[in-house]
C-alpha cells in the first residue's frame, strides 16, 4: 500500500459537513464518490481518513485527509500520461481527482503526495487551528463574503473579546462549551486563542487546541462574544470551566463563519510515535 496525505480546501455552504451520510451531499462523499469514478476498475475504492470532522456549513482551507492506494491502484494511476514532466503519484491523483470534480466545485484537493512513514492525517495531528469571522459594522458588511462571515447587529468590545478569550486558554474541562457524546471527554488544552480586526474591520477569532470537541469553537466564540456584548460576566465565564454539562448562558455561532485553516504535525521522524500515543489515547476515552 502506499499512502497519500492530502491537502483538502471546501466552502462549506453547500455541504452537510465532513463525513459521509447516505442521501446527504458530504465532502468526504464527494471525495470519495471521485476516487470511486477514478478507480472504477480497480475496487474497492480508497476511501479517506481526516484530520478533523467539520459540521455542516463549516469552511476549510487547511483540511488534511490520507488514503491508501493498493498496488493495482497505484500502476492504474502511473500509466496515465504525467502532466509535466517529474510528476509524482501525488500530483497525478491532484489532478485526476479535481478534473472529475470540475472547473467550479465547491471542494479541491490542494495538495497531494506520499505521506511520511507512520503518517496518520487523524491520530497524527497534533493541533488545530481554525477562524471565525464576524463583522460588527455596516461598513464592514462586504455580500462578497457573506458566505463565511457572520453579520452581527451591534458593535462588539474588542478589549472585552480578548479578556474573555484569555481567560479559557490552557488545559481544562470544556464539558460547558462542547456537544455531548456519549463515553467522549471533554478535556482539552486550547493553546490559542485571540481576536484581532482586519484591514476591512472585520472581528477575527483564531483558536488553536490539540483537539476540539463537536462545536466547542463555535461555543466559545459565542461565550467570547456574550461577554463582548455585555450579556455575560468575565467571572461567569470562567464559572463555566468547572461545570459539568452543556451550558445555555450563550448562543452557539453559526456554522458559516468559521473555517479550519491549518493542521500541525510533528516531524517525520516523530509520526508514528504520536499517532500510536494518540489512537492509544483516544480509543480508550472515544476521544475525537
Amino acid at each position: 500500500m502506499t499512502r497519500i496525505r492530502l491537502g483538502v480546501a471546501y466552502d462549506g455552504t453547500g455541504f452537510r459537513g465532513w463525513t459521509r451520510q447516505p442521501g446527504l451531499r458530504t465532502v468526504q462523499g464527494e471525495l470519495e464518490a471521485a476516487l470511486a469514478t477514478l478507480f472504477r476498475r480497480q475496487s474497492p475504492a480508497p476511501v479517506l481518513t481526516v484530520a478533523g470532522r467539520t459540521d455542516a456549513g463549516v469552511h476549510a482551507v487547511g483540511q488534511v485527509a490520507h488514503l491508501d492506494l493498493d498496488e493495482a491502484q497505484f500502476s492504474a494511476l502511473t500509466q496515465v500520461r504525467a502532466p509535466r514532466p517529474g510528476a509524482d503519484v501525488g500530483e497525478l491523483l491532484r489532478r485526476r481527482i479535481n478534473g472529475i470534480l470540475g472547473a467550479s466545485s465547491d471542494v479541491v484537493v490542494s495538495s497531494a503526495g506520499p505521506a511520511p512513514d507512520g503518517f496518520d492525517a487523524r491520530f497524527g495531528a497534533v493541533w488545530r487551528r481554525y477562524r471565525y469571522r464576524i463583522a460588527d459594522s455596516v461598513e464592514a458588511r462586504d455580500p462578497l463574503q457573506r458566505h463565511r462571515t457572520i453579520w452581527h447587529p451591534t458593535a462588539l468590545d474588542e478589549a472585552a473579546l480578548s479578556e474573555a478569550s484569555a481567560a479559557v486558554v490552557g488545559l481544562n474541562d470544556f464539558a460547558a462549551f462542547c456537544k455531548p457524546r456519549e463515553g467522549a471527554t471533554t478535556i482539552r488544552t486550547l493553546q490559542d486563542f485571540a481576536w484581532h480586526r482586519d484591514a476591512d474591520g472585520v472581528l477575527i477569532a483564531s483558536l488553536q487546541a490539540d483537539a476540539f470537541c463537536h462545536s466547542m469553537v463555535r461555543s466559545l466564540v459565542g461565550a467570547a462574544v456574550a461577554v463582548g456584548e455585555g450579556r455575560l460576566s468575565l467571572d461567569a465565564l470562567t464559572g463555566l470551566l468547572k461545570a459539568d454539562a452543556r451550558s445555555s448562558s450563550f448562543i452557539v455561532m453559526p456554522a458559516k463563519g468559521l473555517t479550519l485553516m491549518e493542521v500541525g504535525y510533528p516531524d517525520d521522524a516523530e509520526l508514528a510515535a504520536r499517532a500510536g500515543q494518540t489512537r492509544q489515547r483516544r480509543l480508550s476515552t472515544e476521544l475525537l
